[in-house]
């Protein structure tokens, strides 16, 4: 069994309450909402029946800490090695070719991205953070979108005072202001980019993105950079004409993808001499890297944060390092790193550093002895992480065919932007599904926030 705590609020005990009661209408909001068919192809069969709800004291509080977190992990090649942004990449095990095109970045990236969390019944505890402009998940804003018109749940939100932040809505305000400079002012037009191998298992989700972008006001047009052609200056894709590229292949696929490094100098030129807009810049990558997390965990290093900033780091980051054949500090004490690894099994994950999809990923509590220790060693290999384990919060769901509870437990994808708080996403297994993998039985929600009196 999972451990989890259980912790409520007032919003969802009320939820609760109807449901269990019969109130049909609350039950089948998620079936009664009037979702557009491109989501509808990628969600269908993969909702939660319920949205979650969180106190505006716990995502603002969150939120404000992400702010003060993200500046310091952009500040780390300056603060621990000088500005030698080769260096710091050697430091996170980086290879060489990758390196080489992301020390061409140095300098603060972009504020723009997705910080994964768990929920552990007090606080929103960081597990990583996506920085740059390939974030998934943007598109479930639609589903606190649709549940307002619902007439049940319009009311049940009105009665509870509330509050749906759409991700969609923000961030189509972003692109409308950075790409002020190149339309004039006009709404521009999008161009959501990937590699040259094209969007895959994510073609669903990109068009479910392409509609909600459309409901926001803004055009879409999907393709891959190799397609990206240029006539009078400007950059053209399937025959339209690109105010702003929503980047979404990255210095990978420029090293793994022949041609795709040259396409894509092609737009970094553009960009570069204004003629189009690329959100974001490969100087995200920098810092997209999970094992740059350690870097900021490890107390070792704590020499280039004053306390208040330790204490920021300490708040929101769980116990963090990169496995390496060392020693380490844990709780104030030197230890040798795999072997404290070996024998704290139960309380750790293995990740790895650019896995998508919790690939690669080795929970310790759920893993034997002998796998665990293999799986260290592989760790070792491949550069790998390794991360204390958050115990999360266990979310009661009334299934709506069978009337039965159902625990579940979340991944909170809450986004950021030069705005501050963006909206979150949520993707939600059941409480025994330990990490939140692409499976038949996970399931995507949307977050309401109510003001902390309702607590």
């Amino acid at each position: 069994m999972t451990d989890t705590t259980i912790t409520t609020d007032r919003v969802t005990d009320a939820y609760l309450e109807r449901c269990l009661g019969g109130d049909r209408a609350l039950l089948d909001a998620i079936a009664k909402a009037p979702f557009g068919p491109a989501f509808l192809a990628a969600n269908t069969g993969h909702l939660l029946p319920r949205p979650l709800f969180v106190a505006d004291e716990v995502i603002g509080r969150f939120s404000v800490d992400l702010s003060g977190f993200f500046d310091l992990l952009t500040s780390v090649p300056q603060r621990i090695f000088g500005g030698d942004v080769a260096a710091y990449c050697a430091a996170l095990g980086m290879e060489r070719q990758r390196a080489a095109i992301l020390t061409r970045y140095p300098g603060r990236p972009t504020r723009y991205g997705r910080a994964d969390a768990y929920h552990d019944g007090t606080a929103l505890r960081l597990l990583e953070v996506n920085v740059g402009s390939a974030q998934g998940g943007i598109d479930y804003s639609e589903i606190g979108r649709m549940l307002l018109k619902v007439d049940a749940f319009a009311e049940f939100a009105a009665e509870h005072g509330l509050v749906h932040v759409h991700m969609g809505e923000n961030i189509a305000q972003l692109y409308r202001e950075a790409s002020a400079g190149v339309t004039g002012g006009a709404d521009p037009v999008i161009g959501l980019v990937e590699s040259d191998s094209g969007f895959g298992s994510y073609v669903e989700q990109a068009e479910s993105y392409v509609e909600m972008m459309a409901a926001q006001g803004l055009q879409v047009v999907m393709g891959t950079v190799g397609e990206i052609t240029e006539r009078a200056g400007r950059l053209f894709l399937h025959g339209r004409r690109i105010d702003l590229i929503q980047r979404h292949f990255t210095e990978n696929e420029m090293v793994t993808e022949p041609g795709v490094a040259e396409a894509a100098e092609r737009v970094f030129h553009a960009h570069d001499e204004g003629r189009v807009v690329l959100w974001t810049s490969l100087r995200s990558s920098l810092y997209h890297n999970k094992a740059a997390l350690t870097l900021m965990s490890d107390s070792r290093l704590r020499t280039a944060f004053s306390t208040d900033e330790a204490e920021l780091i300490d708040r929101v980051l769980p116990w963090t390092r990169l496995l390496l054949d060392t020693e380490t500090e844990v709780d104030g004490e030197t230890v040798d790193l795999v072997g404290y690894c070996r024998e704290h099994r139960a309380d750790l994950i293995i990740k790895q550093q650019r896995s998508f999809r919790a690939d690669g990923i080795v929970p310790g509590w759920d893993t034997s002895d002998e796998d665990w220790a293999a799986a260290l060693a592989a760790g070792i290999a491949d550069g790998a992480l390794v991360q204390r384990r958050v115990i999360r919060r266990a979310e009661p769901v009334v299934d709506p065919a069978t009337g039965a509870v159902e625990e579940y437990a979340a991944t909170w994808g809450v986004f950021f932007t030069p705005h501050g708080y963006a909206g979150s996403s949520l993707r939600a297994m059941p409480i025994d599904d330990e990490i939140p993998r692409y499976r038949p039985t996970r399931r995507n929600a949307a977050v309401f926030q109510f003001s902390a009196s309702a607590a």
